[in-house]
């Protein structure tokens, strides 16, 4: 420890020079100090969590005992075994899901002889405060909404791809309530931190005064003590609800404390009670959170009578109206269309189909958080659900030439209804086809030439002509081609062979290729 001789105007000067980057060995020559005196007010200066400006703040007589704490007694053993284990018990509640209650749970299991739970908070609380003195902040009705991600994530099932996906735990909190709302999102772009900014609000049914975020890069471009910057698209947000953004100050726990306790609070309360084999949709995951937040939120606060849901009612006619409409954040880029009717997303490295007769023209292309636009100067010519699937492609087979259709709109089910429009004997014969094609593709392609001829020469004929290729055999396009060209269907048909086709509850074709 310092000097006690120290004065405490020393200490001051120390501190500001400090401050003013001076080194440690020119402070020392200045004040008529040795170096490593400086070194020990430096480090005590350091680990006291407490800026210049409040330090500087103090009289004399609290400055001496931040500096010069007098020598810890205890009244009898069982208090000092207290303080030798709170620095360890502190370090263990960094854990995720640990409480004070589990650890005096494991106190008590070591040292019988302890005090009962009240005695222990209370003796902690006393050394919290001697071993970490800040200043006490009050918070204003209406005055500020607190917001930030848990560091841990929560597993989701992505309805789209079907793939396992972690989801970020966004939370937040109005600082004079403490009332909380906490939801699992995709990710921490901008866009999904905005579009969680919004529901808290909405579950809150107002608007603070300010929003605190932490130094997120969703929220702030560049860190400053005095003038951060903040994301455009967030500030636009801002503007929208009619708050200010007051980002917290790095390195300043006290300015986030309230959201800090709120993540511990949400693993021990939320994340423990989510079960670990049970991974559902991100929505489904949502209604979980909801449930054991709701459940938070009503729980009596401890040393009050009352909820953060019963603060929160106190607090709502303080907090500003919600605007009539959401606010929805849209990016834009300029795409040009592949020679595969699509654009690319970069940012979901995703593919998105466009009406085939634009390709190689650059179109606007606009999203959301939900859709994706696009445009041909300021006509709308596709519009999708947006989809974070990389490497995937969404197409709508409207957008594809005939020609491809098949990949998205053809199947037996289609041809076999075409057919049975036409004749059962028609019918009967394309579920041959489909039945003894070993690609669907190829079964596909027949079914669509011999159809086709039902437009080109008429339905008597191509059902003559499929009664003729059924006598022989031969369930094929070439067939029927051959059939018609040579006018062989023009021949007088024996009248038995449509007797001899099979009922169609045992056709193959219907169901083969599905």
């Amino acid at each position: 420890m310092a000097n006690k001789s120290t004065s405490m105007s020393n200490v001051r000067q120390i501190i500001k020079l400090y401050s003013q980057h001076m080194g440690k060995k020119k402070i020392g020559e200045r004040l008529g100090m040795s170096k490593n005196t400086v070194k020990l007010y430096i480090k005590q200066f350091s680990d006291l969590m407490v800026t210049k400006e409040e330090l500087l703040k103090l009289t004399d007589f609290d400055l001496n005992k931040l500096f010069h704490p007098p020598k810890e007694t205890f009244a009898n053993d069982r208090v000092k075994q207290l303080y030798d284990f709170f620095p360890v018990m502190t370090t263990q509640l960094r854990r995720r899901g640990m409480t004070i209650a589990k650890q005096f749970i494991e106190f008590k299991a070591q040292h019988p002889e302890t005090y009962g739970e009240t005695s222990f908070y209370f003796y902690y609380n006393q050394w919290r405060k001697k071993v970490n003195p800040t200043m006490h902040i009050e918070h204003k009705v209406g005055d500020k909404m607190y917001v930030d991600y848990a560091g841990g994530t929560l597993p989701y099932v992505d309805t789209d791809t079907g793939e396992i996906k972690n989801a970020q735990v966004f939370v937040a909190i109005l600082g004079w309530s403490q009332y909380a709302y906490v939801e699992a999102m995709p990710s921490q772009t901008v866009e999904d931190f905005i579009a969680a900014c919004e529901n808290a609000l909405r579950y809150f049914k107002g608007v603070p005064l300010a929003i605190v975020p932490d130094n997120l890069k969703s929220a702030v471009v560049k860190a400053s003590k005095y003038e951060p910057t903040v994301n455009e698209n967030f500030k636009a947000f801002a503007d929208h609800y009619g708050t200010a953004i007051l980002p917290a100050r790095s390195r300043k726990p006290q300015d986030k404390a309230h959201v800090e306790n709120m993540v511990k609070l949400s693993y021990q309360k939320i994340y423990t009670n989510i079960p670990e084999k049970q991974i559902v949709s991100l929505p489904e995951l949502n209604v979980q959170i909801g449930e054991h937040l709701a459940a938070l939120n009503n729980t009596k606060l401890t040393g009050k009578e009352c909820s953060r849901t019963d603060q929160w009612i106190m607090e709502v006619p303080s907090l500003h109206p919600l605007p009539q409409t959401s606010y929805e954040m849209r990016k834009i880029k300029q795409v040009t269309v592949m020679k595969n009717g699509h654009v690319y997303l970069n940012e979901d490295q995703h593919y998105y189909s466009v009406p085939y007769e634009l390709i190689g023209k650059k179109l606007r292309l606009q999203y959301s958080r939900s859709e994706v636009e696009l445009y041909l100067k300021y006509e709308l010519v596709a519009i999708h659900k947006r989809v974070r699937s990389p490497h995937n492609y969404t197409t709508d087979p409207v957008h594809m030439p005939a020609q491809h259709r098949y990949i998205t709109e053809w199947s037996p089910t289609f041809f076999m209804e075409k057919a049975k429009a036409i004749d059962p004997v028609v019918e009967y014969y394309i579920s041959q086809v489909l039945a003894k094609k070993q690609h669907p593709e190829q079964a596909y392609k027949a079914c669509m030439g011999i159809l086709s001829f039902s437009k080109r020469i008429g339905n008597v004929r191509l059902i003559k002509a499929c009664k003729r290729a059924h006598e022989i055999g031969y369930y094929n396009y070439k067939i029927i081609e051959d059939i018609l060209k040579n006018n062989l269907d023009r021949y007088d048909e024996d009248p038995q062979p449509s007797t001899n086709m099979p009922a169609h509850d045992n056709i193959r074709g219907g169901t083969y290729y599905q």
